[in-house]
Formats: C-alpha cells, structure tokens, sequence
C-alpha cells in the first residue's frame, strides 16, 4: 500500500513541476545586411506563431522562390527554396 501511495505521490509532484515551468517563447530577428546563402533576408522576424525553414540547392530548384505553409497547430512557416549564389 506504501509503494502505491509514494507511485501516486511522485507522479502528482511531476505533473506539478512541469505545470509550472515557464513556457520557453524564443523571437529570432534578422538585422541588417544578414545573407542566407546569398539572398538577403534583412528584416524579417521569426517567433512561435511565424517560423521560417530555407532550403539551399546548388542547382536550380524544381520551384524556386518562397511560399507560407500552414502548421497543424495554427502556426504558418516561410519555406524558400533558393539556388546557392556563387560569388
């Protein structure tokens, strides 16, 4: 009986602890002259609500550009599939 009583005890302290630690919410924010493989992302902010994934190729991509996705939690995602720029 005192081992199911301690089981129930530890599981209810675990909830408990990871009911009440804060909430990690990061912003990413793109300054000036920042380069992604070339292409110039200056500006564009990212958080949890608006994330950004790009892809570089070193050859031509099937469909090249940028397009917004919708998440399943409600949150969109820039994806960009560009060509690496050479120097």
């Amino acid at each position: 009986m005192q081992r199911w009583l301690f089981a129930h005890f530890a599981i209810a302290l675990l909830v408990s602890a990871l009911g009440s630690a804060p909430s990690v919410a990061g912003e990413v924010r793109f300054g000036k002259n920042v380069r992604i493989g070339g292409h110039d992302v200056s500006g564009q902010t990212y958080n949890a609500k608006r994330r950004g994934r790009f892809y570089l190729h070193n050859k031509s991509p099937k469909q090249p550009g940028c397009r917004w996705v919708k998440n399943a939690d409600g949150s969109r995602t820039k994806v960009c599939h560009w060509k690496r720029k050479t120097r």
